[in-house]
């Protein structure tokens, strides 16, 4: 195995690229933007024989650069085959929001010749499903601004791993604002009684001890959290197997307040105690 840590930014035109490769050099990752992709392997090759101090490479790779696609599969294929640590984190965020960003810096986008910014989302979506489904880590920009997006990278990188076993971002978040667009697992918690139509708890949240004395004595809330514990032990070693870095678990009720945020936090109790990285990001905690 390699003694380089590769992370190769990708993903949509207008998701953060630019934003997360920043935050990557800020926490001590060597950073490349746009380097083509067919030069990766010398590239890697001149830095492993360079007795250099870099140990954290990052490179943004994308549609800017026109052999990417072509390429990418093989390329990567044979570096993991010679032993690198090769993750790919994908980035992307709604149309709407593309649009919107598109709209503000009135930059054009790489695929718009003879194409509506539309049409050339949809076509860059579609061209890049297969290297969103080879990522190690998918992160939704939609609602993050750039300090927001930064911190994520900041949580999810800054530490090297240590061992091999994968990391667990947890999510509360309320249905009304939306599904979280990076969750790899999603359960409905609005089954639970809600803490919303109790006077003395509605104004509380989630953290609140009285909130969570009341989620937690249902004996439909015990049942749920025995058998959602008993999944994720099941399935985070087949995840781990598989390669995968991070498990983005997304637990969402009416506004993301109150039971979402109690079940995400028992959910951080199990994976403490057996040893996982943690990040949990109640989401939607403070909208009213």
């Amino acid at each position: 195995m390699k003694n380089i840590r590769v992370v190769i930014i990708t993903g949509l035109s207008g998701s953060g690229k630019s934003t997360v490769l920043k935050a990557m050099e800020d926490i001590g990752f060597f950073c490349v933007d746009n380097l083509p992709i067919v030069l990766l392997p010398k590239f890697l090759e001149i830095r492993s024989d360079a007795a250099s101090e870099i140990s954290k490479i990052a490179l943004v790779m994308d549609l800017r650069e026109r052999t990417f696609i072509e390429k990418y599969v093989k390329v990567i294929s044979r570096l993991k085959r010679k032993g690198y640590r090769i993750e790919i984190l994908f980035l992307e965020a709604s149309d709407e929001v593309l649009l919107q960003r598109f709209s503000v810096t009135r930059r054009s986008h790489p695929l718009s010749e003879d194409r509506t910014i539309p049409e050339s989302i949809q076509l860059e979506r579609e061209t890049l499903s297969s290297l969103k489904d080879m990522a190690s880590d998918v992160i939704d920009t939609s609602l993050s601004n750039i300090h927001q997006l930064k911190d994520i990278i900041y949580q999810r990188y800054h530490t090297a791993l240590q061992g091999k076993r994968i990391t667990i971002n947890l999510i509360s978040f309320g249905y009304k604002y939306g599904l979280p667009h990076d969750a790899d697992i999603v359960m409905d918690v609005r089954f639970i009684p809600n803490p919303y139509f109790v006077t003395d708890l509605k104004e509380s949240d989630g953290n609140d001890t009285q909130v969570e004395e009341y989620v937690l004595q249902w004996k439909e809330t015990q049942t749920f959290l025995d058998e959602l514990c008993r999944l994720s032990s099941l399935l985070t070693p087949l995840y781990e197997k598989a390669g995968k870095s991070y498990l983005n678990i997304a637990m969402g009720c009416t506004g993301g307040r109150h039971r979402s945020v109690v079940i995400t936090n028992q959910l951080k109790k199990h994976f403490s105690e057996r040893g996982f990285r943690i990040n949990v990001n109640h989401r939607d905690i403070n909208r009213e």
